[in-house]
Parts: structure tokens; sequence; C-alpha cells
């Protein structure tokens, strides 16, 4: 048993902020809330917090860690004129080149990083051509390895042949099976985008979602060529066609959703599915923006693979819908981030995103010490505006710690030694395809 004493505990959704206050986990769970709990608990290993802040976990709701050694990439990347081509010349060199060694390493990076930075769970999607099956399981071990929790899964598409389409539904099948004993880790049946997959696929991946029971996790509407496509190919708008094929459910997840129409967020809603705002990857590839944002009933927060600070990608998606001049503001923000808990309550059947008796103890200890009061009428504001990644001392995920005063329980010099010769492993790979 843990018991985090003289905390302050910050919750968000609704916000609250109690002071002096002691938080009690036995197993993967909160157990008691309250003061001076030492005496009911006199056998806990008892942590004096000195009035740090305790706040839940982040989720990144849509992450990509097969890219994590793209950093600063050197390989010879031919200049794309548009999305697809940026896609051609790019991110579809790059899993082509990965196999399990490549996988395993990018993913432990994923990992170290997002956990470093607060985020508690990554819901992953997953592409490597040349390394479909046992991919997912590779990921697996890098996540559980440092403690992180996950849904994952395999980007299914006919982009490589009716062989590679089978081999993902078979390994999504596969993993879905696997996880079912596992605290950490779940399954989403994967898709990669509506203009990559034929009906033919959209109805083998239905089956499979109808016998696994799990949520589809597909990139929608993220350039308008998608939009186009669905609609001069199908006579379709996308979730049109996806809903067509019972794809949607309400633990589907769509990643980007820049170019769907009325329509589709009608049937997005109906379905009670989550879409995921990428804002900084809209902005790096200059895709657009969904102006009816706010229209949304489950939006939810995802870096589509620029790492895993949750705080910065929270910013830079309010940064953008003031430019943008849509009438939000910081909660609705913050909202959005904490949308991610009900995607994980959904998948993990738990209570998730609130510090409170029987929730999951996913938390993060900060040692953020702001010049102004911190109340539950501005929290969203000093989320968005003081918080930051460099503020996370200490990291709980599923009632034990991973990350404790700013260190692992890994040598990371090794890690990132591994990382770097892995990452000219892969570029030069790249170059050669």
């Amino acid at each position: 048993m843990i018991l985090l004493a003289n905390a302050t505990i910050l919750n968000f959704n609704p916000a609250r902020v109690d002071k002096n206050t002691d938080v009690a986990i036995e197993g993967n769970k909160i157990i008691a809330i309250g003061r001076q709990l030492s005496s009911q608990y006199p056998n806990a290993e008892a942590i004096d917090l000195q009035e740090k802040i305790i706040m839940t976990g982040l989720v990144c709701a849509h992450n990509h860690f097969y890219s994590s050694l793209a950093r600063g990439i050197l390989a010879k990347i031919e200049p794309s004129g548009n999305f697809v081509e940026m896609l051609e010349n790019l991110w579809w060199k790059l899993d082509r080149a990965l196999d399990d060694k490549l996988l395993y390493c990018s993913g432990m990076i994923g990992a170290l990083e997002a956990i470093k930075s607060g985020t508690t769970a990554v819901i992953d999607h997953n592409s490597s051509p040349n390394f479909i099956k046992g991919s997912l399981s590779v990921l697996k071990e890098a996540f559980e390895e440092n403690g992180l929790r996950g849904i994952l899964c395999y980007e299914i598409t006919n982009r490589n042949g009716k062989t590679g389409m089978n081999d993902g539904l078979d390994e999504s099948l596969d993993f879905a099976s696997l996880v079912k004993d596992s605290e950490l880790i779940e399954a989403a049946i994967g898709g990669h985008a509506s203009f990559t997959l034929s009906d033919d696929s959209l109805k083998y991946i239905s089956d499979v979602i109808k016998k696994t029971g799990k949520g589809f996790h597909i990139h929608v509407g993220e350039d308008k060529y998608d939009a186009d496509h669905s609609k001069e190919n199908y006579s379709k708008s996308i979730l049109e066609r996806l809903d067509s094929f019972n794809l949607l459910n309400d633990k589907s997840i769509l990643a980007h959703g820049v170019w769907l129409n009325a329509k589709d967020l009608q049937i997005l809603n109906k379905r009670n599915s989550f879409l995921v705002h990428n804002a900084r990857s809209n902005m790096n590839n200059n895709v657009g923006y969904l102006k009816s944002i706010a229209e949304v009933n489950n939006l939810a927060i995802g870096t589509d693979g620029i790492g895993a600070d949750m705080f910065e990608e929270t910013r830079f998606a309010y940064f953008k819908s003031k430019e943008e001049n849509r009438n939000l503001n910081p909660s609705d923000f913050v909202n959005y981030l904490w949308c991610g808990n009900k995607i994980l309550e959904r998948y993990f059947n738990q209570k998730f995103g609130r510090i409170a008796i029987g929730y999951t103890a996913d938390l993060i200890i900060c040692d953020y010490n702001s010049p102004t009061p911190l109340t539950k009428e501005n929290a969203a504001g000093h989320f968005l505006f003081g918080f930051s990644s460099q503020n996370i001392e200490s990291v709980i995920i599923n009632g034990r710690f991973v990350y404790c005063e700013r260190a692992f329980p890994i040598v990371l010099s090794k890690v990132y030694s591994k990382a770097k010769k892995s990452a000219k492993e892969l570029w030069k790979r790249m170059d050669e395809l």
C-alpha cells in the first residue's frame, strides 16, 4: 500500500483543489482520500509530498510510436507537393523499413518519453508492413517493460496488397485475444484511412470488430483528398461509408477529422464515437482546421506521433483555436484532454480521470509552484499557461511508481545509445527502398 501524504490534489472535470490531503492506494485503486490517513494505514509506505500537486495522468488519444526514430531524420526525402506525396515519400518508406528490433527500440523511446512528460496512457496506431505478425506483441513488451498503459492496434490497409491486408487482419485478431488478461494493454482494430481501404476490406474489418467487441481506430478526413476520394469513388462521405459497414461504435477512435462534413459529425455523435484532435500534426502538414470542433460530443487530444507531451499538445490546440476565432476557453481544452479517460473506461472497464475512491491509480506528481493562487476557478488557466512536462517529478501507473523523483528504474544511457544506432540503421534502410 502507498500513502501519498500532505498533497495538493488537483482534479479537473469538475475542477477542484484540495490542499493538505492524503491519498491511499492499494493494488491499482485509490481506496481512501482525507487528512492524516497514516493512523488508519500505519503499515503503508508513506511519502510526504510537502504540498506538491497530484493530478491524474494524461492520455494521448492518438499516437504512432513507430515514428519515434524519425526525429531529425537524415534519410533522403523527396520534396512533397501534397499530403499524399508526403505519405509516399516519408512515412510509407519509414514504416516499410521497420523490423522487430527497430520497432521495439522505437516503442521503448516512445514509452519512456511519454511517462517522463506525465502521460500515463497512449492509444497507439502501428504500421510496419514488412513486420506485421507479432508487431503488436513487440510494442506491448515496450509498453509493459516501462509500465505504460496502452491501447494498441495495427494499421490494416490495401496499400501493401492482399497479403498485407490479410496479415493485418490476422494480427488484429490474434492480439485482441492475447491481451485479454493484461492489466495495462488493450486492443483496438486499426485501419489506415478510407482511401486505402476497399469495400471488401471494410467488410472484413467489420467482422473482426463484431467478433472482438473492440472499436475501430482509423484516420478520417486528415486531408481533403480523403473526403474527395470517398465522395468520388463511393458517392458517400467518409463516415457515411464507414457507418454503412457498422464500423462505428462507442469504442471507435477517429483521428483528425479536419475534412468531415456536417453529416459526418451527426453520425459521429449518434454512434457515440471519439474524434481525436491532433493540432500540431495538422499544422505541420498544413491540412486545415475543423472549424466545427465544438460540435463534437467526444473530442479527445492526440499527437499523431509528435511525441506524447500532452501539456504542449493541449496548449497548441488552444492557441490554434484562438487563431481560428473559435469561441473556446481553457477549460474546454482541458476537458477535451480529459476525454481520453472516457476511452480508457470503455476499453478497460475501470474508472479513470479523477482522484477519487474507486478510481484507477494512474497519477502524476508535480512540483509546480505558482506565483498566483491555484483555485478551481482558474485551474484550467494554470494548466495551459503554467504547468509543463518539466514539472513532472513522479509518475504512478496502475498503482505503482514507474518514474520516481525524476528517475527511471532502468539505465537510460543504454537505451538512448541503442536508439541513436537504430535510427541510423532505419534511415539507411529508407534510402535503399
